[in-house]
């Protein structure tokens, strides 16, 4: 009897990985189809992501999504000495509503969760070699930001959150205020008998309350919004227009093309950066067109 259970939840496992995958392929399309569409010739401006989470000295702690302070430095001064510019969500909105140019070789860094030590040790790397990135955060995470300062695991306060905003080097992105986890929904995935009007109203009301708690403490408003886990429903684009936001972020490693279709700016492809491997090694793989 355990091992027909088993078997059932196996299968039904796989049912789920294919229907999500489905889900996928069907959000994504019409943004590629845009971009044939805008661009018969050519295929847009490539846009690689590099997406980061947290940054420690620990090297107990490094892996899939921790690196090290070393690992950064490198990764932003190999960019910066090969050409590359920089960018956030609002020059690429200029881009694609007003018509505003992009940099000749235009790289976005994405950090996730809101993690402290992204303002430790990513801040002073940007104000010396003048770049920027966009930092999305939890808002549940920033609102039970207590003052404890240790890079190792705490999480950006709202006072820190707009000294970041300040400083001109860091965009703040909405990454959900509790949507950040698995347990009973996947991210901001819309549960199976949801209906329509369920899934919208409990991906609104969670989104707008980090946007809201964001302009009440920080000041700010984000235009980006980023997936928890990359998890995406084919619905959550339009509600997240309906919202007011107007570019998303997964975590797909595939490469972006930009074109002047604002369809473009959602589902944006994102390459995890590792720690344990060179960064020739690294962008190799994350800037290939």
């Amino acid at each position: 009897m355990y091992a027909c259970l088993r078997l059932k939840r196996l299968l039904l496992s796989a049912i789920l990985a294919i229907l999500f995958s489905a889900a996928f392929v069907f959000l994504c399309i019409s943004r590629e189809k845009a971009v044939a569409a805008a661009n018969m010739g050519e295929r847009g401006v490539f846009l690689p992501v590099i997406m980061y989470h947290s940054i420690l000295k620990d090297e107990s702690r490094h892996g899939e999504f921790v690196v090290s302070p070393d690992e950064l430095e490198s990764d932003l001064r190999w960019l910066s000495d090969n050409g590359w510019t920089t960018v956030g969500a609002e020059e690429l909105v200029a881009y694609v509503y007003d018509g505003a140019p992009l940099p000749e070789k235009p790289v976005m860094i994405a950090l996730d969760d809101g993690f402290y030590n992204n303002e430790v040790y990513l801040l002073p790397l940007l104000e010396e070699l003048d770049m920027k990135a966009v930092i999305s955060v939890v808002g549940s995470y920033s609102e039970c930001a207590d003052g404890d300062r240790n890079p190792a695991y705490a999480y950006l306060s709202w006072e820190d959150i707009r000294r970041l905003s300040d400083s001109g080097r860091i965009e703040i992105g909405n990454h959900s205020y509790d949507m950040h986890k698995t347990d009973r929904r996947l991210g901001c995935h819309r549960l199976d008998w949801e209906s329509d009007e369920e899934y919208r109203a409990a991906l609104t009301g969670d989104v707008m309350k980090t946007q809201r708690l964001l302009r009440e403490n920080c000041g700010v408003e984000p235009v980006i919004f980023t997936y928890p886990f990359g998890y995406i429903s084919h619905e959550s684009i339009d509600i997240l227009r309906d919202m007011g936001f107007l570019c998303a972020l997964s975590c797909y490693e595939r490469p972006n093309y930009i074109t002047r279709e604002p369809e473009t700016l959602f589902c944006l492809n994102r390459y995890n950066r590792p720690s344990g491997i060179s960064t020739e090694d690294f962008m190799e793989k994350a800037l290939a067109p």
